[in-house]
């Protein structure tokens, strides 16, 4: 049997490297509620992420749900149907009605042409995904956002350390979230986090992922369960050590799969804007049925019996959901694009420790067609 290629896999960090923030922590005894490596953690993330103000979570949804407390949203809220089920999973736990947009065609993510058309008098803020790290028009939505009055929170959850033009994407809109899952670009096991834009947010923010505490007697507002741990927030310390390593190894890994892949008929790798420094947490490419002579799925099986397993992502639509489907905004003929893009895209096995041989393999396969033959 053929080595099996798995679609991620998790970057972890020499283990003999992270025996001494275990030593550290038993040493304390201080496994949860803002701890010494907690605090840390927070401040090395922030200085590397180049923003000013981040709060750590234990994970992503977490903070997406906690964000939108934050900033007190109700009503309506727009987002896109293009991106894991945790981004409006978010607005059904606090009770608000996502309305969905359709997506562009080329970056994937949410359209502002369409945002306007879709504001109603309950909308109260817009949530788009940087989808695969591409940045969203973030200047066209902020315009719209200040126009119509509304908030706007960026799930950042594949865009870590993404930068447009030299600065950070989670530098725009009112608040960005993350996620540190396993198999993204950087991972505390799991985590998240929110990026926000000044200090009072912030506490509030601290407030709400610890049960509203504000001191030991004193609990101003219901607030959730939600802190990062120790163990958690040490290893994320000893991640950033390695992050840029990761990161290095997807751009020569993304490089390898474009050059391979660029005159495969009926084979469209992913765009990346210009100015926008990019850390490939996926690699995407769009499987045309009538120019490469077989549909997305029918390739996506096919690679599974060579051992090689990429993913549908994102597949089916949020939209397409039974939690979902019954939505107005839901019909797939307001989202033409979200779901063409849904038919025919494919994600293929992306992280650090993919060989530049396996890349080789399964360009290989993508273009020769071995089953052909």
């Amino acid at each position: 049997m053929s080595k099996k290629i798995m679609v991620t896999q998790p970057a972890l960090p020499p283990l003999e490297e992270f025996i001494p923030y275990l030593e550290k922590i038993w040493d304390n005894k201080w496994l949860t509620n803002d701890g010494p490596f907690h605090r840390q953690f927070e401040k090395e993330l922030a200085e590397y992420l180049g923003v000013k103000y981040i709060s750590v979570f234990a994970n992503g949804t977490l903070a997406l749900i906690t964000a939108l407390q934050a900033l007190r949203i109700t009503g309506e809220v727009i987002t896109t149907p293009f991106s894991f089920v945790a981004t409006t999973h978010s607005l059904w736990w606090n009770n608000i009605k996502p309305v969905f947009v359709d997506i562009e065609d080329n970056y994937y993510n949410i359209d502002p042409k369409k945002i306007e058309a879709a504001i109603t008098p309950q909308t109260t803020a817009i949530m788009p995904v940087h989808v695969y790290g591409n940045p969203c028009n973030v200047e066209e939505i902020q315009r719209i956002a200040d126009t119509y009055g509304l908030r706007l929170i960026y799930d950042a959850a594949h865009a870590f350390a993404v930068k447009k033009d030299g600065q950070s994407v989670m530098n725009w809109g009112d608040l960005s979230i993350l996620s540190f899952h396993a198999t993204k670009v950087f991972n505390t096991i799991e985590g998240g986090a929110i990026v926000c834009q000044d200090e009072k947010t912030k506490q509030r923010i601290d407030l709400l992922k610890n049960f509203g505490f504000r001191n030991e007697t004193t609990v101003i507002e219901p607030g959730i369960n939600a802190k990062m741990n120790e163990l958690q927030a040490a290893y994320g310390s000893l991640q950033l050590k390695h992050v840029d390593n990761y990161i290095a190894k997807r751009l020569k890994l993304a490089e390898l799969y474009n050059d391979l892949l660029k005159n495969t008929e009926g084979i469209t790798c992913m765009k990346v804007e210009e100015g926008v420094s990019h850390t490939y947490p996926y690699y995407p490419v769009r499987v045309n049925t009538v120019d490469y002579g077989m549909n997305r799925n029918d390739l996506y099986f096919k690679l599974q019996e060579y051992d090689i397993f990429g993913r549908r992502y994102f597949y089916p639509l949020i939209s397409d959901f039974p939690t979902y489907k019954g939505l107005p905004s839901a019909n797939v003929s307001n989202l033409p694009v979200a779901a063409q893009v849904s038919k025919e895209i494919l994600c293929l096995p992306m992280y650090p420790n993919l060989e530049f041989e396996d890349v080789e393999r399964i360009c290989d396969f993508i273009k020769n067609k071995p089953w052909k033959i």
